[in-house]
């Protein structure tokens, strides 16, 4: 016979005390001296065969009462939690209170659970939102679509190579060498160089130097590198500069007119690149407006939320964190190692830097999951498979699918996201 106790302690956990009666617990003990009889030889009895109180007299009664009470662990504990329904989350930790023969097992375990979410009114709040956002249009204007033609246009500006001299916005075709008292900078020479003046991408001071200056001339001067400059050994240091220019280009942008449409290859006039332009803004501004609405109003569940948020689901939340801006690092070509060099930080600064944002999404998480439960919005399961589905579409191989998806992880992961869609869909509407 198994009973147990179960007490809320702190931090979203629960102590489990556990009694397995001498019967049942004899049974583990029984166990454990067959598992090291297999391992161990006993003279006169096959691997597995020989009595427990001999193999109790060859690693001793200590040993095997400790092997048998973490098998007993094993066994009961997954019972208990299923019997008493407790949402058991991370890794628990047991000990234990009374080991003996003849006598019952006792052992307690305490392991962080779901937490309960409590919710204050969160309706009106969500009502006023949509309210607000209802009287919003996603229109363009015709000045908007101009703005975005003349971007496009100057996309696709021409250089057209002149014989003058070099003016704010033209593209000029450069080589330079700079030095530090006489002696070459790392770094520091560059030939054929292509900079649009105006844009101030080098040290202040360049590309007024530059500007005045035709095709073919040679200029020496002398500029200061700002005091905030990355290079430490440069900074607020004067420097020597050669600079020749090799090509000046003025840019174009080419007349908007329905040949630019035909050249960008799927217009049949400028009338019909506007229209498709307007429409691909439009519908930029309605998703726009539509993550600003659902951004709001999960903030304002956010607020609404008690809730007691363990440390392992913290922890999760903050791996999880860590692993989505890993991700971002890759695109930009550098890894979290670099990264916290670059900054002078550790992970765990970081960790603690992001503590207030994880609360936030487990919060967001947990409200979502409880207006879920509270309208009893779910997802059939036919839904999820098929989206599933989707995702696994993506693999050649039944194997491939085998060896990198964890389907059970897939499959909860897609039925999450599916029903607070849904969950989304519905306070939109309130």
């Amino acid at each position: 016979m198994i009973t147990s106790e179960i007490k809320k302690i702190p931090e979203s956990q629960v102590e489990v005390a556990v009694t397995v009666s001498w019967d049942e617990w004899e049974k583990y003990i029984d166990q454990a001296a067959i598992d090291y009889s297999k391992e161990i030889k006993i003279e006169g009895f096959r691997a597995g065969k020989a009595p427990r109180s001999m193999v109790e007299q060859k690693v001793g009664k200590g040993v095997l009462l400790d092997a048998a009470a973490q098998k007993a662990i094993q066994g009961t504990y997954p019972k208990v939690v299923a019997e008493k329904k407790i949402d058991a989350i991370g890794s628990p930790k047991a000990e234990i209170i009374k080991l003996a023969e003849e006598n019952p097992l006792e052992y307690k375990v305490v392991t962080a659970v779901v937490p309960s979410v409590e919710m204050k009114p969160w309706k009106s709040a969500v009502e006023k939102i949509n309210k607000e956002y209802n009287k919003k249009s996603a229109e363009i204007s015709d000045s908007d679509v101009e703005k975005e033609l003349e971007e496009i246009a100057k996309s696709r500006v021409q250089h057209i190579t002149v014989e003058r001299e070099a003016r704010d916005g033209d593209n000029v075709i450069l080589s330079f060498e700079v030095k530090k008292d006489g002696v070459p900078i790392e770094n520091g020479t560059s030939k054929s160089h292509p900079m649009i003046l105006g844009r101030g991408v080098f040290i202040p001071g360049f590309e007024e130097q530059v500007l005045g200056m035709k095709a073919g001339e040679i200029k020496d001067f002398e500029l200061k590198f700002p005091d905030d400059y990355h290079e430490k050994g440069l900074a607020g240091k004067p420097a020597q500069f050669v600079v020749t220019v090799e090509t000046v280009q003025e840019r174009k942008s080419p007349e908007l007119t329905d040949e630019f449409a035909k050249s960008l290859g799927k217009f049949e006039n400028l009338a019909d690149m506007k229209k498709n332009v307007a429409d691909g803004m439009a519908e930029e501004k309605k998703h726009e407006l539509k993550e600003k609405r659902r951004s709001e109003i999960i903030e304002a569940l956010v607020e609404v939320v008690e809730v007691e948020i363990p440390h392992i689901l913290l922890h999760e939340e903050l791996h999880k964190m860590i692993g989505e801006f890993e991700m971002q690092l890759q695109g930009m070509g550098i890894t979290f190692e670099q990264y916290l060099v670059q900054i002078g930080k550790t992970a765990e600064e970081i960790e603690k830097e992001w503590e207030p944002q994880a609360v936030k999404r487990i919060k967001a998480a947990l409200a979502l999951e409880e207006v879920a439960k509270e309208k009893e919005i779910e997802i059939a399961n036919e839904e999820v498979e098929a989206e599933m589905n989707k995702t696994l579409a993506h693999y050649k191989k039944v194997q491939d699918i085998e060896k990198n998806i964890d389907l059970g992880r897939l499959y909860n992961y897609v039925k999450g996201m599916m029903i607070n869609e849904k969950v989304l869909e519905f306070l939109e509407k309130i």
